[in-house]
């Protein structure tokens, strides 16, 4: 399930979206632009769903700072306003999309989905470097040109890793993305999968950043790896 949050200040609204797609997603609410910021950063939702008018910050400024800050949520705004004006400064400010209001739910929630399958299909399909290469796609792995065997979480783990490369990535983050856990489990999951890959693929790729996650960086061109 993918976290999303309500940033909307009409309790009406926000009651009747909480109620929907809390059958669906992990759903966070704020009803003002401060704790709306807050969860946003805290929280790194996969989707934020954003109203434009709020009592105190306004969508836009909202958006801006999200971006600023560096959190990966995609965006939604949602707007009383049907200006193309608008529209456009939202885009520009790093929106995925808008919705006019008064809208349907199964708009809401088609429109939902869409973003979420453009932001899934950033995930890259394949690696290649001069000691490894892997096929996302067709779950193959070679190293020095002999078959490495990956299991299935193995895949979705480097998979993810790979994708956000040269990103530290919170052991949180990575229960809820490959494994799907919103809980952190009693047992080193992800610790015991990133030792696993680390002694197939070699030391040189994936690193520990100690109180924060892990990081994949590319190997180096000049660089043969752990042999």
């Amino acid at each position: 399930m993918y976290k999303l949050l309500i940033i909307e200040d009409e309790p009406a609204i926000l009651l009747g979206l909480k109620d929907e797609l809390s059958k669906d997603f992990i759903v966070f609410e704020a009803t003002n632009g401060k704790t709306g910021l807050e969860l946003a950063l805290r929280q790194e939702p996969h989707l934020i769903l954003l109203d434009i008018i709020l009592p105190d910050i306004d969508g836009f400024k909202i958006c801006q700072q999200i971006k600023e800050k560096g959190v990966d949520s995609s965006i939604i705004i949602l707007t009383a306003r049907n200006q193309i004006v608008d529209k456009v400064k939202g885009l520009e400010l790093g929106a995925d999309d808008y919705i006019t209001k008064p809208f349907s739910l199964e708009e809401l929630k088609a429109r939902i989905k869409a973003v979420l399958r453009r932001k899934e299909a950033s995930w890259v399909e394949s690696y290649k470097d001069k000691l490894l290469e892997i096929d996302f796609k067709r779950y193959k792995a070679f190293k020095k040109n002999k078959p490495i065997k990956l299991s299935l979480l193995e895949f979705k783990l480097l998979r993810f890793l790979v994708s956000h490369k040269g990103k530290v990535v919170s052991r949180k983050e990575l229960l809820e993305q490959v494994w799907g856990y919103h809980t952190l489990p009693s047992t080193r999951t992800v610790d015991t999968h990133i030792l696993s890959l680390r002694k197939k693929l070699g030391k040189n790729y994936i690193f520990t950043i100690h109180g924060l996650g892990y990081r994949f960086e590319p190997l180096p061109s000049n660089d043969l790896g752990d042999l």
